[in-house]
């Protein structure tokens, strides 16, 4: 069995704002989402503050409460995990029902508390494997399970990253991403990502399934304004089965 690194002081805090399904059944949701964010040695504390600031300023926002008010059940499930190398993952909050505002500031309270973890390394193919994991019996059934990916930099540790996003493409799961283009010099040597044309990178290795699309932030400062129009459009459910790119300037 996968086991899922949590900060169980904020998973309890979650559990008591019932955040959890009740009951053996399943609860319908419109979109299990998995918010999956970098938080790699390319990435600095002051970088991983403004993503984390980013969510939280998303989940306040009216136009992603009315895009939750619009869907046929009118509620979510949203797990939010950072991510580094192959061998780190970690569940910063666990499956949390939202279903209006005031459950979407419960979750934005629990981030703006939680400390932001750091690791080294790129691993998006372990990511995925372990996004992947978070879906099985979560107590929720959603009409679409997708991963969301927000990152700097291109795989470079663990499996081919092609290899876990097919698995997860074969078991129904979207994968939708938030590529940042930096410019700053990444440590140990590695390549900047516009030198290896990340978002190019993302579009052809790391989203897929059916409506994939992803959300280019032209840097760290342009992340909060890119994951409001990648929320809003994910929980939306735009699915035109070609996919797309939605440049955020």
């Amino acid at each position: 069995m996968r086991r899922r690194a949590i900060g169980i002081g904020f998973l309890a805090l979650a559990g008591l704002f019932g955040s959890e399904p009740l009951g053996a059944e399943e609860l319908p949701v419109d979109l299990e989402l998995v918010l999956a964010v970098d938080v790699s040695g390319s990435v600095d504390d002051h970088e991983a503050h403004q993503q984390r600031q980013g969510y939280i300023a998303a989940l306040r926002d009216p136009l992603v409460h009315r895009a939750i008010a619009q869907g046929a059940n009118q509620r979510i499930a949203v797990a939010y995990v950072e991510w580094a190398g192959a061998g780190y993952q970690q569940t910063v909050v666990d499956w949390t029902l939202l279903d209006g505002p005031a459950a979407c500031e419960r979750l934005a309270s629990l981030l703006a508390e939680a400390p932001i973890g750091r690791g080294r390394w790129t691993s998006i193919s372990g990511v995925i494997d372990y996004a992947v994991g978070l879906f099985d019996g979560n107590g929720y059934a959603g009409e679409r399970r997708v991963i969301d990916i927000s990152g700097d930099g291109t795989n470079n540790n663990g499996r081919p990253v092609e290899d876990a996003r097919w698995d997860a493409l074969e078991r129904g799961i979207v994968i939708n991403g938030l590529p940042i283009l930096n410019d700053r010099p990444q440590p140990f040597g590695m390549p900047t990502p516009r030198q290896v044309a990340l978002d190019d990178y993302y579009e052809r290795w790391v989203i897929g399934g059916p409506g994939s699309f992803m959300v280019v932030a032209t840097d760290f400062e342009d992340f909060r304004r890119a994951v409001l129009a990648k929320l809003v459009r994910e929980i939306a459910g735009v699915d035109d089965r070609t996919g797309g790119v939605l440049a955020v300037r």
